[in-house]
């Protein structure tokens, strides 16, 4: 990095930082190299604040990245914000990239900004990302108990046939379905065609069978 008289001591230490191969097994460059992270938490408060920002306070190294605009990447997956807290931690700034330390004196501090509302573009940026996530797993949250009702139901279905098929078999008597509805889940082709394969082979008299087994299936299918 180019000597600065300008750059602020915190924004010249933090690129030395991240740029030490030393230190790369708790505090390094993401893989895109347009974010750092902390790996590891516990030996970056006790062995790195200390050294480069004389304390030891995650809080306040922090606050100090959050005063020149950094933002923390925030990760969602299954329709949720993730943030685990024993996991790396990751924070980016669009002038603090990997192999660009041109950029750094474009990086000011949010007290001496001469447009204070751009330092609420973090946090409006990330109140539209929790909100839409939380719209999405709602979503997710009725669809998954739709599925799970359509699942028993059909359960009972299928169990409702299996009994009417037992039925006929044993009492070779033809019997109205009280429903008419599709079975919407684990319809297997193999399984339906070992079962028909079933009926036919156990029905020896062909014609009354045949009639009530096509009855039963224009009711299901």
């Amino acid at each position: 990095m180019k000597q600065n008289s300008n750059m602020p001591a915190f924004l010249s230490k933090l690129w030395t930082l991240v740029e030490d191969t030393h230190t790369n097994e708790f505090f390094t460059w993401s893989q895109n190299g347009q974010s750092f992270l902390v790996l590891d938490e516990q030996r970056f408060v006790k062995e790195i604040l200390p050294k480069y920002f004389k304390h030891n306070n995650m809080a306040s190294f922090v606050r100090q990245l959050n005063m020149y605009g950094f933002c923390k990447v925030l990760h969602i997956g299954s329709g949720i914000v993730k943030q685990e807290r024993d996991g790396p931690v990751e924070f980016q700034h669009s002038y603090f990239k990997q192999g660009q330390d041109d950029l750094l004196e474009n990086i000011k501090s949010k007290v001496s900004s001469s447009k204070p509302e751009e330092n609420k573009i973090c946090q409006e940026d990330l109140t539209k990302i929790i909100s839409s996530a939380q719209k999405v797993q709602i979503k997710q949250e009725t669809i998954e108990s739709r599925l799970s009702e359509l699942k028993s139901e059909n359960g009972s279905l299928w169990k409702e046939v299996s009994e009417f098929i037992v039925m006929l078999l044993q009492n070779n008597q033809p019997v109205s379905l009280k429903r008419k509805r599709p079975l919407l889940l684990n319809t297997n082709g193999a399984q339906k065609k070992n079962l028909f394969q079933h009926i036919i082979v156990k029905s020896p008299r062909s014609g009354l069978y045949m009639y009530i087994f096509i009855k039963m299936m224009n009711y299901l299918f």
